[in-house]
């Protein structure tokens, strides 16, 4: 199993409007319904940043390389320039 530990830097005041356009334009819906998606969720950290945490969980190399072929991800990537700053991925493999 693949994981990614992904954190969007948002730009200050843009985290909401961000995670409303993913879930009104069936990012993440879709993204769950990949071919080998083990989890796929959102979180919003406590400390009053303006981050965005997204947990992924791929059963292969391969069901991850799928998801990031999907159009889709080729959006997420255009929109995120305006209300992200940064994206820091963290991957681990799992025997789980």
């Amino acid at each position: 199993m693949i994981v990614l530990n992904v954190t969007y830097k948002c730009k200050r005041g843009k985290r909401e409007a961000f995670l409303k356009l993913i879930t009104a334009e069936g990012i993440d819906a879709a993204s769950r319904a990949d071919e080998g998606n083990i989890q796929y969720d959102y979180f919003i950290p406590t400390d009053g940043s303006d981050d965005l945490f997204l947990l992924e969980k791929w059963r292969d190399a391969d069901a991850l390389a799928g998801h990031g072929k999907q159009p889709r991800i080729a959006r997420l990537k255009t929109v995120k320039a305006e209300f992200v700053v940064d994206t820091i991925i963290e991957k681990y493999m799992s025997t789980l």
